[in-house]
């Protein structure tokens, strides 16, 4: 029954058919007793009724154009993808207390009640050792989803009280989402067996942190190539050019299409996030580094330079600690789409 599911208007009673076809893309799994099957929902008439289709779709068109214009540059491959890796924060909060709040139970966020009398302004939740309590939770909620073949490796307190995060290795888009709706799933469910709420809303408390979900995003070759690593792309593809021209492409749809990029994350909880505390703007940009700028406003002038900077060394200052190597850029945390070095990471979502 297709006209049942949120579609916008999209779908009436009379033209009601919704049909599910398996989508290859991500593994197919069990859980309990309940075999899932990854499927796409298409109505009669071809029309996407889900958020996976229209992405699918969005990835097929990208493969054509990238593939297409690699071609041209003198570099044929079978296809191009999205590579993605999420990063998860999340609150932990006591079950009896969330028990009482009516507004977060059914907003996902606090709607009425004073500050708290100490916030974030120490860092000694980030800075401190897990909470006992909670780092038992969020092991089992590693098990449960490498069980699930979803390695979540990097764990760990974020800024606010209460906040944590996670992340999975990197990998193909459409699995990563599938993924990672799978994993919030299991972080509600095991959360509740220790007494514990566990909130994915954007901004359930005002004055300290929200919680991102920030994908950080690259372009890769079926065969295996980082687009957006220069050295990678420039020794596969023989081809200097590829690099720079790839990286004007991305800018160029971020000020064409910034809109879009905005309204991909616009919801009610991310709209109070953004433009706050650690959070990017809410206006759209991108921000590339002193180095990759100055190397393509270089090539746009004819240079024929290959991008490839060295790493930039930092001195401790302490005798009995070594001086070590750093990326040529340092980490912009207020773009909400930089460039971080053979990835952008998209930290508006």
């Amino acid at each position: 029954d297709g006209s049942s599911y949120p579609n916008g208007g999209l779908r009436a009673c009379h033209t009601a058919g919704g049909y599910t076809i398996l989508d290859p893309n991500s593994a197919i799994f069990m859980m309990d007793d309940t075999i899932f099957i990854p499927a796409c929902l298409i109505s009669w008439n071809g029309h996407a009724l889900d958020e996976k289709t229209p992405l699918l779709r969005a990835e097929e068109a990208l493969s054509t154009e990238c593939s297409r214009l690699l071609k041209i540059m003198g570099h044929t491959t079978a296809g191009v993808q999205q590579n993605i890796g999420l990063e998860q924060e999340f609150f932990l909060v006591p079950r009896e207390a969330y028990a009482t709040r009516a507004d977060l139970q059914l907003a996902g966020r606090t709607l009425l009640g004073c500050g708290a009398a100490r916030g974030q302004e120490m860092c000694d939740h980030y800075m401190g050792p897990l909470n006992q309590h909670a780092l038992a939770a969020i092991r089992e909620m590693q098990s449960e989803a490498f069980k699930l073949g979803t390695p979540l490796r990097p764990r760990h307190r974020e800024v606010a009280p209460g906040q944590y995060e996670m992340a999975p290795y990197f990998g193909h888009a459409p699995e990563q989402i599938d993924q990672n709706l799978v994993v919030m799933q299991i972080c509600e469910e095991v959360a509740g067996r220790y007494g514990l709420a566990c909130l994915f809303q954007e901004k359930p408390f005002a004055g300290i942190n929200g919680s991102g979900k920030h994908n950080n995003w690259s372009l890769g070759t079926k065969e295996g190539v980082n687009l957006l690593n220069a050295d990678q792309v420039t020794k596969v593809t023989g081809n200097k050019d590829v690099f720079p021209v790839i990286m004007t492409a991305i800018v160029a749809a971020v000020d064409k299409h910034g809109d879009l990029m905005r309204c991909a994350i616009a919801s009610p909880g991310n709209d109070f996030r953004l433009g706050a505390m650690e959070a990017p703007p809410a206006i759209i940009s991108t921000y590339l580094g002193t180095a990759v700028t100055e190397f393509l406003d270089a090539y746009r002038k004819g240079s024929d330079a290959t991008y490839s900077p060295a790493a930039h060394t930092v001195k401790t200052g302490c005798a009995s600690v070594d001086d070590f190597e750093v990326p040529i850029e340092d980490r912009n945390r207020t773009s909400p789409f930089p460039y971080g070095g053979h990835r952008f990471e998209f930290r508006a979502v």
